[in-house]
Parts: C-alpha cells; structure tokens; sequence
C-alpha cells in the first residue's frame, strides 16, 4: 500500500492511497478461503466448494468487502501515524470512472482512490487565572416572595357559576365541548367533552379563546383557527380548522386568601412553612440566573482570548442548525426578516458568527476537558435520564428505554453535563468576584443563547 500526501491547506489534509492489484486479490481470496467453511452450496460438501466457484458466486461481493475493509484501515493508519484529530468523517473518492472500477472488479488495476480529511486545529489555552468574571448575587426581597404567593392564590382560585345570561370574560372558566374539522372532515383529537378552559390563559391554540370572549351558557359557536406551522401533530401544522363549540357552563374566579388555610391546602403546615419555601425556590431561580450570567461572561472571556481556525465543515453543520431554528420561528409566527428589521443576507452573517463562536467555544471547552481530564460518569448520566424520564409522568419507562437504546440521545445528555464541570473548572482557577445587584438586573437581558 502506497499513501502520498497531495493536500495539506489551514485544516484541510489530502492523500492518494494505492493499493497493488496483488494485495487486493490476496485479501479477497483469504475472505473466499474463509467463507468454504461456512456456505451451503447443493452439490459440494462443506469445506469442499472450489475456489473458483466460490469466486463465480461471491468473489464481486466480497472484493467490495475487501476494498471497504482496506480503505477504512488505510485511512485509520493516516490518522494514527499522522496524529490527526478529525473534524469530520474521512471523505473518501473511489474510481468513477465505469472503466476504472471495471478493472478493479476485474483484478487487472490497483485500486487507486483518494481520502480528505479536515482536522481539528491545535489550541494554545489561555491563562484561566487571567480572567475576570462578575457574579451578580440577588436576596429574594418580601414583595418577591409576597408576587409569589399571589401568583400561587391565584392558580388556586376558587370559581363560581356566573349569572343567568352573563358573557363570558378573560379570566372566566368555560365548561366546553367541542368537534373539530379540517375542510368539513373530522380529525383525530378534534373532539372532546366536558374540557374546562381558563380565558385568556392560552392554553388553546392561538385564537381559539379570543373567540368565545363574549359567549354565554348554553350557546353554541364555531371558532375557526389556524394550527402554527410547528404544531407538534404533523398532519394538522399549518392547517386552518373549524370547531363547533358548545358551552355548558361559565364560572367567574373568586379570591384566595393567603393566609394558614391557604397554605394548608397546598400542602404545608402553616404559612410561616410555605414562605420559606417560597424563599428557597426563589433563591434556587436567582441562582440559576446568576450562573446564566456568570457562565456567558465566562464564555465571552474565552471566546475573546482563543483564536485558530476553524473546521468550515463543524461551522457549516452548526450554522444549518441555527438557520434552520430560526427559519421555523420566523414561519411560526408569521414573520419576514423585513418585519424584523433586518435582510437576510444581514440575518445569514449574524447567525454564521454565532455558528462560529459556538464551534470555537465547544472546541476550547474540549481541549480544556481533555487537558483537565475531566470524565462524565455513567452515574451522572443516569441521573440525566431520570431526571428527563421526570418531566414525562406516566411515560418514565418510554424515556428510560428510549436513551438505553439510542446512544446519540444519551450522547445528547452527557455533553452538556461535560460542559458545565467545565465551566466549573475554570471558575475555580478565574478571578470571580461577587456583585449584589437588583432582580431586574439580574433578569435583564439573561439570555445565554449563543453560549456553547
């Protein structure tokens, strides 16, 4: 075998690979010699089926063998001996020409093909102790906690029957049954009754609820809406539909008190009890936003500290993605890059640099994972599948066999797990100081949606 190097470019590495027409045939006859052992052919004993024959049957099959097994090894040996890291699978281009494949099929030319590699560049880190991160620290106030309750008081609001006669107002609860349909037809998952639903709250689809502002009991309405574009059923995104409607009842929202029964009915001993709850959990979201902030300061330090080049194919896969999410939101709500003040070719070049700030981060993050040695334990990932299999009551055992038997689910789960002991890393060597600031401060613009 014969490999010369025909390309070395930023990341791009090229090499020819020649395989001698001998070596080839020696490769496939060994993979004949095996298979007389192990096929059936009426006429011949086990064992006995002569290699010529074996040949007439079999030998293009397993010359294609042969040849997928030489050129994963030789470009396996690339790598090793070259110390390469890739970026990308190897692409490999084998003889297109009808005459050239010919006589590689036909044992009368070496195979002869070339493979292309992009590799991922070397990474000079960064002085971890130079950087300096500011963490915002917020206290949950007593009006914070006082929102809360009352957010609380609210979702647990007791409803009675309105008058005789009355309309319907946001914030009412209809009694409702209803049958849906898509171009006078019926739809599965159209129909239902005896469906409670809180005006205004939006749980329907987008403008179902505006339509029976205004309905009394007893009467019946058609709404008709649109389903987005998105819609999590396939056969019913972007369809308009008709529902009949027909209201059973009408309730208006009474008052909750926030005081010791209240807290009883929810589940605590006494008020005192449910507000300290109320405290930690607000504790527990300032908290998170703070490491959102933290975490995209940190981000935006090494992104400012790192330069190299970057593999165009990882940029290329990353910008798809973000091109394609933004595409569907903007489909979604009905929207043109002119209603959002910008072109798309504007939009392409903003959203690229964000596709190549992502590859860069994760690529640092990497590089500083590998030197640290930093591992994701089975466990920690275990406990990421629990607490996904949490979020879908009833289907725990769906979602646990799902990541059990999908490697690139649980794949999906480890890397973010990877990168936030990261994160951590880093923080414990960075220069972080601590800043009290207010809660609008801490939510304002606390979006980590170009971190990595």
């Amino acid at each position: 075998m014969q490999v010369t190097a025909t390309l070395s470019e930023g990341l791009k590495r090229e090499f020819r690979v020649v395989v001698p027409v001998t070596d080839l045939a020696a490769r496939a006859d060994a993979r004949l010699d095996d298979l007389k052992g192990r096929v059936n052919i009426n006429g011949f004993r086990p064992g006995k089926v002569p290699t010529a024959h074996l040949k007439k049957l079999y030998g293009r099959a397993v010359l294609a063998e042969t040849i997928e097994a030489l050129v994963g090894e030789a470009n396996q040996k690339i790598v090793e001996e070259n110390g390469f890291k890739l970026a990308q699978e190897p692409s490999v281009k084998l003889p297109e020409a009808e005459a050239e494949a010919k006589a590689v099929f036909d044992g009368t030319a070496d195979l002869d093909y070339t493979v292309a590699f992009e590799v991922l560049p070397t990474i000079q880190l960064a002085d971890f102790k130079g950087i300096k991160v500011e963490k915002p620290v917020v206290e949950p106030a007593e009006a914070d906690v006082q929102a809360m309750l009352e957010t609380m008081a609210k979702q647990n609001r007791p409803f009675e029957a309105k008058a005789e006669g009355a309309a319907a107002e946001n914030g009412d609860r209809l009694t409702i049954g209803f049958v849906g349909t898509i171009d006078g037809e019926k739809f599965e998952g159209g129909t239902a009754e005896d469906i409670q639903l809180e005006l205004g709250s939006n749980s329907f689809i987008p403008g179902f609820e505006d339509q029976l502002v205004g309905v009394k009991a007893g009467e019946d309405r058609v709404v008709k809406v649109k389903f987005p574009s998105n819609y999590m059923a396939e056969n019913l995104a972007g369809k308009d539909a008709e529902f009949a409607v027909t209201v059973k009842s009408i309730e208006k929202p009474g008052e909750r008190a926030i005081d010791e029964e209240f807290a009883k009915m929810v589940g605590f001993e006494d008020l005192a009890k449910l507000k300290a709850a109320v405290s930690d959990r607000l504790k527990s979201e300032y908290a998170a936003a703070s490491r959102r902030k933290v975490k995209r300061s940190l981000l935006d330090a090494l992104d400012e500290k790192h330069a190299f080049d970057l593999p165009q194919t990882l940029v290329d896969q990353e910008f798809e993605s973000v091109w394609r999410q933004v595409s569907q939101d903007l489909e979604s709500r009905g929207k043109t890059f002119t209603d959002e003040e910008t072109t798309e070719e504007k939009a392409r070049e903003e959203y690229r640099a964000i596709a190549e700030r992502r590859v860069r981060l994760g690529l640092v993050l990497a590089e500083i994972g590998e030197k640290a040695q930093i591992k994701v334990s089975d466990e920690e990932v275990s406990r990421a599948v629990v607490e996904r299999a949490r979020q879908f009551p009833g289907q725990e055992q769906q979602v646990w066999d799902y990541y059990r038997k999908t490697p690139q689910a649980l794949a999906s789960l480890r890397a973010p797990i990877f990168e936030e002991k990261v994160v951590d890393y880093i923080l414990e060597l960075a220069d972080v100081t601590e800043k009290a600031v207010s809660k609008d401060d801490l939510f304002k613009d606390n979006d980590d949606e170009e971190a990595a």
